[in-house]
């Protein structure tokens, strides 16, 4: 448990994001530093948002440094307390999801959000995942798949529920196919920054993999998405692998 109830109160929780573990041996005190995973929940439900939060402090890895219970306070906090991932609600009172997202991406890019919600409607997955939602899964989710995608979106990655999942291949289906191959209309530079879009690296990463600014590599993206008729980087991702251009084993090399 806290040590104090002011950890209830939304806002920043003042607990530490590392751990020491004193190991002693031979004489010799060793000191290991295990950095934590920084998380703000966004959720306008009190009991869920507190419920949410007792699931996650039981992982040795995982802090809460923050809580807000509307879009407009989780901005402030992301933005104020920089964490590495957020875990938002998409239906928030005062501002929702998708515009506290929005504002979130547009001024701190490299902040993860994941979005955990009740609704899998595509009025809510699709903006969503379009806006940049590095993750979405519903709130029937086990603590351990909650806490397992936290830390895979950590690591740069991608996480979708499966019923997500199952509408983002629907309509990668549905699309019209273009005639030609829609590959041949990428070029080498698209295709290099799709390859570590599709390994889950961000714009600033890929710019350094590739020796690009991030704003080259963004405007690289727009024309992606526009060959592909596409509006995110999770799609024009899944819809490499799924056409093969990249295997996942490469993927994880």
């Amino acid at each position: 448990m806290w040590e104090n109830q002011q950890f209830f109160r939304c806002g920043r929780i003042k607990n530490p994001n590392r751990d020491n573990i004193f190991n002693n041996s031979n004489d010799n005190s060793q000191i290991m530093v295990m950095e934590k995973i920084k998380i703000l929940l966004v959720e306008d439900h009190l009991i869920v948002r507190e419920g949410t939060r007792d699931l996650l402090q039981r992982m040795p890895d995982l802090v809460i440094i923050g809580e807000a219970s509307n879009g407009q306070e989780g901005v402030d906090l992301a933005l104020e307390l920089k964490p590495d991932v957020v875990v938002m609600d998409i239906r928030l009172p005062v501002m929702n999801g998708i515009q506290a997202m929005s504002e979130i991406k547009s001024k701190s890019p490299e902040t993860r959000v994941l979005i955990l919600s009740a609704f899998d409607d595509d009025r809510y997955v699709f903006p969503i995942l379009d806006a940049g939602a590095n993750g979405y899964l519903l709130k029937t989710s086990s603590s351990e798949h909650l806490a397992r995608a936290i830390r895979i979106i950590n690591a740069n990655g991608t996480v979708l529920d499966t019923k997500v999942q199952a509408k983002v291949l629907n309509r990668l289906r549905n699309r019209k196919e273009n005639p030609n191959n829609p590959k041949q209309a990428l070029s080498e530079r698209e295709l290099e920054i799709l390859e570590e879009v599709a390994r889950g690296k961000s714009n600033k990463e890929v710019g350094e993999i590739l020796s690009i600014s991030h704003q080259t590599v963004q405007a690289h993206l727009k024309n992606i998405y526009s060959k592909l008729q596409m509006n995110s980087r999770t799609e024009v991702a899944a819809y490499a692998v799924s056409q093969g251009w990249f295997t996942l084993e490469w993927l994880n090399e």
